[in-house]
């Protein structure tokens, strides 16, 4: 099994990276958030998920792991593969998620291509008590509430993709909470 690489970005594609480390180039799949962090020939830690088919061997790359571990968590759920759980990972910040899920409020996941509101549903129920038991949910800092899945949508219907969103809604006061207002604020922090 391969559980960490370390080297260089050769190359980046849509959602996937090829690694390079000592003269091996490997392809790892990662969140589009994680993707819009990285540059070509930057050097990049990844902690790794081997997964293995009967058609394929591939690399999953995150970069904690509390990532990782988050992860694994996904999809040992009936219904959640890698590449959703990846997906699950590119619509907001760990830590909202995992505040979402043991808020028992499946609404976020739903938001990934792939998850219907019956496997959110069936997440929620799985991960509740395992996230509540393990300490998973963190402080907050400066990540956007997992309430504002409508100020997204919206964001979204207006064009933007997921990542900028997010960067413009985790811009905003923290004091602001009137949906409107943010999303206002978001507007003004694209440029619009």
């Amino acid at each position: 099994m391969i559980a960490f690489l370390s080297g260089k970005i050769k190359n980046k594609s849509n959602g996937y990276i090829i690694l390079e480390v000592n003269n091996i180039g490997y392809k790892v799949f990662i969140s589009q958030i994680f993707f819009a962090d990285l540059d070509i020939n930057q050097a990049v830690d990844l902690y790794t998920h081997q997964y293995i088919r009967e058609d394929a061997l591939d690399l999953y790359g995150l970069r904690s792991l509390d990532e990782l571990e988050f992860f694994e968590l996904l999809i040992s759920i009936s219904g959640i593969g890698p590449k959703s759980a990846l997906g699950v990972l590119s619509i907001a910040g760990i830590n909202d998620i995992k505040e979402s899920i043991v808020a028992g409020d499946p609404t976020l996941l739903t938001k990934v291509s792939g998850i219907g509101r019956k496997i959110a549903e069936r997440v929620v129920l799985e991960l509740r008590e395992k996230i509540r038991k393990t300490n998973f949910v963190e402080e907050k800092t400066g990540s956007i509430s997992s309430s504002s899945g409508d100020e997204i949508d919206a964001l979204l219907a207006l064009g933007y993709s997921i990542i900028q969103a997010r960067q413009a809604l985790q811009a905003i006061d923290p004091k602001i909470k009137e949906s409107g207002e943010r999303i206002r604020q978001a507007l003004r922090n694209l440029g619009r």
